[in-house]
């Protein structure tokens, strides 16, 4: 008989090592907030509201009235959606990639990346991961049975990682890093990967690079792929995600690309745990990339605009704040007269004030406390609207 939630845990050794997720107390009361009427505008979470192209979404329709395609699909993917990642790798990084032993599609990256770490660790294992960090990055590891170490990710990143390396027993088995970073928006240049590859390698650890926001990009950056690194296919797995660019988060499609031992390892767990992905998503991603090449560029423009929107305003309410060059999100330091509130008070007064969902800072680690993020997820002029009420909210002091 299951008495509570907690009973429920205490049997279940793996949910025990989660804790209780800090996003949580903010949905529960913007969905309340919403069953009263309140027009609540939600920049908490990261889910793109930008429609896949109508190139994608006709093949979809099309693809699924085939009843071939209603069958079991091939777990390590259409070979010809294989191949069409390998060539928009080669044609935007020049990377060249092996179809048949560099690349697996997944069930979404984040899937990819859950699989991946029951693939690799085991107990007793440990991985590194700068902080602050996307919960999957930190928890999946856990999951999985095996520890995680965190190090800062400001200052001398580096130096941080070479102190948590030297400090950690046993050896760490794997750095999980991301740029562009969700969600310090953080972006690096070529020769951070360049370090990174050959400490890793000097090191004899995995390197697990998650490319989420390879297409955001503003103000003429141009995220550099990990596997740009000439040695970086010893020890590198990248992930590529479909969700951002190409607007296809609710499609589940994405890849795992680079080092064919930490390919192979994915593909043969992907083939005890499920049959692939829909085989009509498959090809719809191989549309995407065949016939609307060009739409993340389109995209980024969007959010870059809503970044501009956002920085802006806050800036002249007093914020001290930077415009990020990737990502779908602007981290914003909390204003020195509210800093001492912490990230969870301050964005629930937000929710509950100005009516605008932020994500706090310390849902990414003890080194987000301070910070909120914000999500890019809505149009310009409700992103306006909500800028308008945070800053009629602290206008008036109610904050």
């Amino acid at each position: 008989m299951f008495e509570s939630e907690f009973i429920v845990f205490e049997n279940f050794p793996r949910l025990k090592r989660l804790p209780a997720y800090i996003l949580s107390s903010i949905n529960q009361k913007k969905q309340e907030l919403r069953r009263k009427g309140v027009d609540v505008i939600d920049l908490g979470m990261g889910n793109p509201n930008i429609p896949a192209p109508p190139q994608v979404v006709n093949k979809i329709k099309e693809a699924v009235e085939d009843p071939r395609n209603h069958r079991y699909s091939i777990t390590y993917g259409l070979p010809k959606l294989r191949e069409e990642i390998a060539k928009r790798y080669k044609k935007i990084w020049d990377v060249e990639l092996d179809p048949e032993r560099e690349v697996v599609p997944v069930n979404g990256t984040k899937m990819g990346f859950f699989q991946l770490m029951f693939a690799i660790l085991s107990q007793g294992d440990t991985v590194l991961v700068p902080e602050p960090a996307y919960p999957a990055h930190l928890y999946a590891p856990i999951i999985a049975g095996a520890d995680v170490r965190t190090f800062p990710m400001n200052g001398d990143f580096f130096g941080n990682l070479e102190k948590v390396l030297r400090t950690t027993y046993p050896k760490p088995k794997a750095i999980i890093i991301s740029f562009p970073n969700n969600p310090t928006t953080k972006c690096v240049h070529l020769e951070f990967f360049k370090k990174i590859v050959d400490f890793a390698i000097s090191e004899g650890i995995w390197l697990i690079h998650d490319f989420a926001y390879a297409d955001i990009v503003f103000d003429g950056y141009e995220a550099p792929s990990i596997l740009q690194i000439k040695e970086a296919k010893k020890i590198a797995i990248e992930f590529y995600s479909m969700s951002k660019g190409f607007c296809m988060a609710g499609f589940r499609i994405g890849f795992a690309l680079g080092n064919p031992t930490l390919v192979s390892a994915l593909s043969k767990i992907k083939s005890w745990m499920e049959y692939g992905v829909f085989q009509p998503i498959q090809i719809s991603a191989i549309i995407a990339m065949r016939e609307a090449e060009d739409y993340p560029k389109k995209v980024a423009q969007i959010y870059q605009r809503r970044r501009d929107v956002v920085v802006s305003w806050l800036k002249k309410i007093g914020w001290e704040i930077e415009a990020p060059q990737g990502s779908m999100f602007v981290w914003a330091k909390i204003p020195q007269d509210f800093q001492k509130l912490g990230s969870i008070k301050f964005s629930e007064l937000l929710l509950e004030k100005a009516e605008v969902a932020v994500a706090p800072g310390v849902a990414f680690g003890q080194s987000g406390e301070g910070f909120i993020r914000v999500a890019l997820v809505e149009n310009e002029n409700r992103i306006k609207q909500a800028m308008r009420n945070i800053r009629k909210f602290m206008e008036n002091g109610k904050i």
